[in-house]
């Protein structure tokens, strides 16, 4: 389905009074506390994030899933999902391939395809999480640690299959998340695990094209509940470096045990120049795979904090970092979810623009804790959403996204279009 660009000025016609009188007022209140606004508007009209082709059907639990309808049947119809999102948001215009999920066939056409929805190609994801119909050694105990040499060969040559998957359709990173590890106790040497992952990841390494990053993904548990090979952001910062420059830390918000300290763990992979992805969701328990910002959005805000502190900060050299949802919809619409998500992450990094940092250093300078945290928390309880709005405006999205996709009946459309009973891929 796309969408007719006049619907979308209408409908930001629609609300032209409402929106100016809000923006013309933060637009003061911003300027007054020395927020150059144009800026701001600027950096997010440029901010972009993927959508993994896996996240645009109902996603589902060990106990179920729940259709919801004129769910995309194939990658073309994917990347014409992704491009209504990133109509209706202009922060969408990429998506995160996850092989063999979705592998591409008939290259040329997908690729004229994606170009017509305005759409590239961001990352490409590896799958050693499942044994899949035609595959000879199964992963039950492992893939790129598996005792056996055969196993951990198979797991190699997939991922060089990605890889050229990655080339063909302009791709220029490979995301590798391991679900590596042990159940019970006794079950593998940990140390003897460790080294068959990093030569495994070194010999994929070799593979890499001369512009092209690994980024190495970690988790604390699941679906292994004793330990996994690669558990904590030190693990995979310790693999990046032994496989070389091109290598980086990948950091997903719900891979985390309860209560982390994400933000710090961003702060210090900025440092090392090793953050070079990250994966948005929210979590009350694990790794939920919740609609961003549903559950902590301040810490979704501090977390940016730290973003946008490091990536402007010219003593730290990292490279531009790769964005994507990572979220599964179990109740809801899924392309309503990844608004709702994109929307949040835009205004954490709207907020976070908004502080003086300058400021900040001060007051962290005269250890005045009571007056620096007043600083983060009127940032924080700030309303962006009018910069939002404005940006969106500027680039010719919807005012209300939400609002629109409602209004015009667009999953109802997509059901008539496709029928009920369609299933995305790998879901």
């Amino acid at each position: 389905m796309r969408l007719d660009s006049n619907q979308i000025l209408s409908h930001n016609d629609s609300f032209s009074a409402k929106h100016r009188e809000s923006f013309q007022f933060l637009n003061r209140e911003l300027t007054d506390k020395g927020v150059d606004v144009e800026s701001v508007i600027s950096q997010l009209q440029q901010f972009q994030v993927a959508i993994p082709s896996w996240a645009l059907g109902a996603g589902g639990t060990r106990f179920g899933r729940f259709s919801i309808g004129g769910e995309p049947g194939d990658l073309y119809q994917k990347l014409a999902d992704i491009s209504l999102i990133n109509d209706l948001t202009g922060a969408a215009g990429a998506i995160s391939l996850h092989i063999p999920w979705d592998i591409p066939d008939e290259t040329s056409n997908l690729l004229d395809w994606a170009k017509e929805c305005g759409i590239s190609f961001d990352a490409v994801n590896s799958n050693t999480f499942q044994d899949q119909a035609e595959q000879a050694l199964s992963y039950k105990y492992g893939s790129l640690c598996h005792t056996s040499s055969a196993v951990r060969e198979q797991a190699i040559k997939h991922h060089v299959e990605v890889i050229n998957y990655g080339k063909s359709l302009g791709s220029k990173s490979i995301t590798i998340w391991l679900s590596d590890g042990s159940t019970f106790p006794g079950q593998l040497n940990f140390r003897q695990s460790l080294s068959r992952t990093k030569e495994s990841l070194q010999e994929i390494y070799k593979h890499l094209p001369d512009d092209w990053k690994m980024f190495i993904e970690y988790k604390p548990y699941e679906s292994q509940f004793y330990s996994t090979v690669v558990q904590d952001w030190g693990t995979s910062y310790l693999l990046a470096a032994a496989c070389g420059e091109k290598a980086y830390s990948l950091v997903d918000l719900g891979h985390h045990l309860p209560n982390t300290n994400i933000e710090q763990i961003v702060a210090t992979l900025l440092s090392l120049g090793k953050l070079g992805g990250f994966h948005f969701n929210d979590s009350k328990y694990g790794d939920d795979d919740l609609t961003v910002g549903s559950i902590k959005p301040y810490q979704l805000f501090l977390i940016f904090l730290e973003l946008v502190s490091g990536t402007s900060d010219p003593s730290v050299l990292n490279p531009p970092i790769s964005y994507m949802i990572d979220a599964s919809h179990n109740v809801k619409d899924p392309l309503e979810d990844l608004i709702q998500s994109l929307e949040a992450i835009l205004l954490s990094y709207a907020q976070a623009l908004t502080v003086d940092f300058i400021k900040l250093d001060k007051l962290r300078e005269k250890n005045d804790v009571t007056l620096a945290q007043e600083l983060l928390q009127d940032a924080y309880r700030t309303d962006c959403r009018p910069l939002l709005r404005e940006a969106r405006i500027r680039k010719q999205a919807a005012y209300s996204p939400i609002g629109f996709y409602r209004e015009n009946n667009l999953r109802q459309k997509l059901i008539q279009e496709r029928g009920f009973s369609n299933r995305a891929k790998g879901l």
